[in-house]
């Protein structure tokens, strides 16, 4: 009685998203990663909508689920037809899954408009359509599209519509706000009358995000009374999206004590990233739960307060669905920050009470300047080591040139050279780029490889520029982003300058130190240096 279905529709209503195409291969992946999640069933498609669901159905029956079950998604047959020979019908049954979900229509304005047929033909396509399928040896669910909109209008057909899914069968009467624009307290009322209109059906709810409602709405559903919850994966889906399943379960199973997904709860941070990549969507920072921000604390009061008890300004503990806490550096820092980042640093232990206060005012200093550490972690603590003098010395600059020019051919190639002292040795090099960073990163990189090779491993993978004070025109402060990985770990440095190519040089030689110290390279000033 305490359990709530869980029904993820990412691969069909959140493949109509706006930018997302799934390839086969791509569905499958999802399945898995689904499957291991705990989602009670996945609907994999529309058959026959596409070659592309037709091949996904035929792959999937090879899959070794542990957890779900795979449902094919369709409509019911075609107003004055027979089941029996319906093509989209055939189509769900060729796709041999156990469940099939289809839709019909419960709205009347729709019957009329959209089916350009008549009320009473509708009620007969759905009953049709459910025992045709049931007598086919399937269980069928059954969408109620448009419901609380259709209840709206014409209460007493809508509810004539799922009654008739319900004798006709269907396992699921699932409502639907496929316009995704009414508010819970509607939910709630309209779907109590249909649990005391079919005391015996088990109700479900498909809701969308339009009116930025669909968890909510999806979680008064179960309020009052709904036992199956159809959503996606960040709420992927069609306009706005579908109701967020990375939110509507923690909720569920945390706040409420209903089950859901039991002890897979602490992988969904880790699948609702796994999916975004696989959509190639970038995952929203900002997303409730599973977000990389949604435990993030930039404010000294914050940051004290989560360090003495987490659930001063948390509302569940992170862990428990895969998150971690993040405290942010910033001039907005007290001292609780800057000593809960540092005790998670090689260097934490060094500080005195007098060294952190030394960190704070270099922080308010630099970023009076335009730096931020909010995501340089890597030039952070290079700067705690700089206090410490602990910074190991690599090289010294001596100088450098950047050039960019056509050559007369109308391309633009960009040359850079830069000196640097390594030891007692000055080196001279010069290399090509796409860009005065790109340049700049090869001219480096083939100075310095001689004497640290662990710096061959080292890749720039993204590269940002920020203008900070437009109003300054052309002379404006630059502050450039460098995130640099070695194929295994990543790390983030940045630099500001009024000088966009020091800027770029700032954070390229961070990137390259940082690097160098992680992958424990001696530098020339050892004798000097500690590097634990």
């Amino acid at each position: 009685m305490n359990k709530i279905e869980i029904y993820d529709t990412t691969l069909r209503d959140g493949a109509q998203a706006e930018g997302i195409s799934f390839s086969v291969n791509d569905k499958l992946k999802i399945i898995k990663l689904l499957d291991e999640l705990g989602a009670d069933y996945i609907e994999a498609g529309w058959p026959g909508a596409n070659p592309k669901d037709i091949e996904v159905f035929q792959q999937a029956k090879s899959l070794e689920l542990k957890n779900s079950k795979v449902a094919a998604f369709g409509c019911t047959r075609k107003a004055n037809g027979k089941p029996e020979e319906d093509k989209i019908l055939e189509q769900l049954l060729k796709a041999d899954t156990e469940i099939i979900t289809i839709f019909g229509k419960t709205w009347d304005f729709h019957v009329e408009h959209a089916l350009c047929t008549t009320p009473e033909e509708n009620l007969n396509m759905i009953s049709d359509s459910i025992a045709y399928l049931k007598s086919c040896g399937k269980r069928v669910f059954f969408d109620a599209e448009h419901f609380y909109d259709g209840y709206k209008n014409n209460p007493e057909y809508a509810l004539s519509a799922v009654e008739a899914a319900h004798k006709a069968g269907a396992e699921r009467v699932i409502l639907c706000d496929t316009n995704g624009g009414c508010l819970p307290a509607e939910i709630k009322e309209i779907t109590e009358t249909v649990i005391e209109r079919l005391p015996k059906a088990v109700i479900g709810i498909h809701a969308h995000n339009d009116g930025d409602m669909a968890v909510a709405n999806s979680i008064i559903a179960v309020q009052a009374g709904a036992k199956h919850i159809q959503g996606t994966i960040n709420g992927y889906g069609e306009r706005c999206g579908n109701a967020n399943l990375c939110s509507v379960i923690p909720t569920l199973q945390l706040k409420m004590g209903f089950e859901t997904i039991g002890d897979s709860l602490s992988g969904l941070v880790l699948t609702a990233r796994q999916i975004s990549e696989i959509a190639n969507r970038k995952s929203n920072s900002y997303s409730p739960y599973v977000g990389s921000s949604a435990f993030t604390h930039k404010g000294g009061v914050h940051a004290s307060g989560v360090m003495k008890q987490s659930s001063t300004y948390e509302h569940i503990n992170p862990e428990l669905v895969g998150n971690t806490r993040k405290i942010l550096i910033s001039d907005q820092s007290g001292g609780a920050s800057i000593k809960e980042k540092i005790s998670r640093m090689p260097v934490g232990s060094k500080f005195s009470d007098n060294d952190i206060k030394k960190v704070l005012e270099r922080i308010k200093e630099l970023e009076w300047q335009g730096f931020t550490f909010e995501n340089a972690d890597a030039s952070f603590e290079l700067m705690l080591r700089d206090i410490l003098d602990k910074k190991p010395v690599y090289f010294e600059l001596k100088g450098f040139t950047v050039i960019t020019d056509t050559r007369g051919n109308g391309s633009l190639n960009t040359e850079a050279s830069v000196k640097v002292k390594v030891g007692e040795q000055i080196l001279h090099t010069v290399s090509e780029g796409d860009g005065p960073g790109h340049a700049l990163d090869r001219a480096l990189r083939l100075a310095l490889k001689p004497f640290y090779p662990a710096i061959e491993k080292f890749k720039l993978s993204d590269f940002k520029v920020r203008i900070l004070d437009g109003t300054d025109g052309t002379s404006a402060k630059t502050r450039v982003h460098v995130e640099t990985t070695d194929g295994f770990e990543r790390w983030d440095t940045v630099g500001v300058s009024r000088n966009i190519i020091e800027a770029a040089y700032l954070a390229i030689v961070d990137s390259i130190v940082y690097g160098l110290l992680a992958h424990r390279e001696i530098p020339q000033n050892s004798h000097i240096l500690n590097l634990k």
